[in-house]
């Protein structure tokens, strides 16, 4: 994922690419939607531990860590309300 405030080096423009980012996870929310967790847990599992890897490799500052730990407690945040 990259930062919103860094320039993308990629060629795409960011309104495409925000577009793309969101209906393959839409892709993904019809997927669990239509799959038992005991399937699709494994797999996202997997994903995330290849990012935590990577993103151990990459040496992030303290400040970039602290982001990170904000974003996954309002995820987390989120997810709560919606399951009450």
């Amino acid at each position: 994922m990259s930062d919103s405030s860094a320039p993308d080096d990629s060629g795409v423009p960011r309104e495409r690419f925000s577009q793309q980012r969101i209906e393959a996870i839409k892709r993904w929310v019809a997927y669990i939607k239509s799959e038992p967790p005991e399937t699709w847990g494994p797999q996202q599992n997997a994903v995330v531990n290849d990012q935590l890897e990577a993103a151990q490799h990459v040496g992030a500052s303290a400040a970039h860590h602290q982001a990170v730990s904000e974003l996954a407690d309002e995820i987390a945040e989120v997810r709560d309300d919606d399951d009450q």
